[in-house]
Parts: structure tokens; C-alpha cells; sequence
């Protein structure tokens, strides 16, 4: 039987997803060289992954809203779906819906296989290794960066190999805590016939001394259908049992 191209579309969203990082698609502003001096590519490197190492070990659990939203670029919503992330370390999430709209057909073959996805690869199933490590890619300092009131560093981020769960683009590190606070770029490898290009943006938050997510955006160019675009926002967290001002007040 001949495959139906409008129950394939959704589908490209969740390959598009699950290699972790989301979405804007104009490029950034070149990043602007500093006076002072400044750590080596190397060195952020090796802080960042000591410090999200140290991040990850301390938080125990956490709850937070979502809203999965697919649309075409005026904004038009076909299908979105709203609910809370439960995480409790060291690998398990659940996820209670809240609220539904759109498509049916959108939300049961993309929306609902991106949350499963999410949900196996914490508990270890279906894991594939695409932390930002040596392992995975090699840095290049370009310069430092103001972004949402974080002093940057801004590296190009060059995959090891030929991966579709891995990206090239660039990252910015915040300079105080050597943490991510965007990533920004497309995968290193083709997704699939339908999609002709990818670019994604995730931007992070810091919630009492922990970086969590705070908005992904992906806009993916598919064969025929043309711009879709998928985003998750991440909203209202609570970390280790306590909303953030109980959290910052017991700090």
C-alpha cells in the first residue's frame, strides 16, 4: 500500500527532535573579540564538562510545565499539547497532559512519539550519546557575547563524525558558571529524504544555580509541504522538592 505523504510529515518532527536541541534561524550577530584576556578553547571545554557533571550529581528532581506547539511560519497552530514534566534522578521521567488542541493525527504520530522518545532516553532505552564532550566534538573560540544578560563565550561546535543525533553550529558558554546558554545550528547529517534542511535553537535558563531548559524551536524545510515549525517551552520549574524562591530563600 502506497505510504501517505501527509502521515509522514509529522513524523520528520521527531527526528528532527530527538537528537536534543530545537530551533531561530536567523544567524547571530558575529561575536565580538575581547580585550582582556581569555581561557582557550581546551579549557572551557574541560570547566564545562566539570561543571555540568557537578550540575547533573546535585539535581535529585524536577517538575516543570510544557507546551509542545506545531506551525506553519505565520504561526498558524496545527497541533499543540500542554502538561508537566516529572524528572527524579537518576533517569526517570513522566510526563501528565493538561491540555490538548489541533490535530489529532499531528499530535498522535509527532507530539506524543517526541515525549516517549524524551521519556526512553532518560531511562537508558533507546540511548544514544550526544552530550557536548570531546567525545562528540571538537570547539573553536570565536569571541565573547552579552545574551539575556549572560557575559558569553561563543564556540564553534564541530562534530567528531557524521551524525544525525549530532549538530554543527555554535554555542554559547556562560562565563561565570561554564554553562550552555544557547545552541544554535542544524544536524551533521541528513534526516530523511522529505526534509531538505533543519536549523534548531535551544536556549537555557538558570533556575537557581542549575541551567534548564527554556525554549526550543525547530524549523524544518520539508519536500513539498514546505516550513514547519515545532517549539517547546519550558515554564515554572520546581527543582529537588521546592519551587525556585523556596529554593533561593533556603540558599
Amino acid at each position: 500500500m502506497r505510504t501517505d505523504v501527509r502521515t509522514v510529515v509529522p513524523v520528520l518532527f521527531l527526528c528532527c527532535a530527538s537528537f536534543v536541541c530545537l530551533g531561530p534561524l536567523s544567524l547571530p550577530a558575529r561575536a565580538q573579540p575581547s580585550n582582556a584576556p581569555m581561557l582557550g578553547e581546551d579549557e572551557i571545554f574541560q570547566e564545562l564538562v566539570r561543571r555540568n557533571q557537578i550540575r547533573s550529581d546535585e539535581l535529585r528532581e524536577y517538575t516543570a510545565n510544557r507546551a509542545y506547539r506545531v506551525s506553519d511560519p505565520s504561526g498558524k497552530i496545527d497541533a499543540a499539547k500542554e502538561g508537566r514534566m516529572d524528572f527524579h534522578a537518576p533517569g526517570l521521567k513522566r510526563f501528565t497532559t493538561t491540555g490538548e488542541q489541533g490535530s489529532g493525527i499531528v499530535r498522535r504520530l509527532a507530539l506524543n512519539p517526541l515525549i516517549s522518545s524524551e521519556i526512553k532516553a532518560a531511562a537508558g532505552k533507546d540511548h544514544r550519546d550526544s552530550s557536548i564532550s570531546p567525545a562528540n566534538y571538537r570547539l573553536k573560540l570565536l569571541g565573547e557575547e552579552d545574551l539575556r544578560n549572560y557575559r558569553c563565550y561563543v564556540l564553534r561546535a564541530t562534530p567528531t563524525r557524521v551524525d544525525k543525533y549530532l549538530f554543527e553550529g555554535r554555542i554559547w558558554v556562560d562565563k561565570q558558571d561554564f554553562a550552555v546558554v544557547r545552541i544554535e545550528g542544524h544536524p551533521a547529517a541528513n534526516l530523511s529524504f522529505w526534509i531538505k534542511r533543519a536549523d534548531f535553537v535551544r536556549d537555557y535558563q538558570r533556575v537557581d544555580g542549575f541551567w534548564l531548559p527554556l525554549r526550543d524551536e525547530t524549523v524544518v524545510q520539508v519536500r513539498i509541504y514546505g516550513r514547519k515549525v515545532l517549539t517547546i517551552d519550558h515554564q515554572e520549574y520546581t527543582l529537588n522538592g521546592n519551587s525556585a524562591s523556596e529554593t533561593a530563600a533556603a540558599r
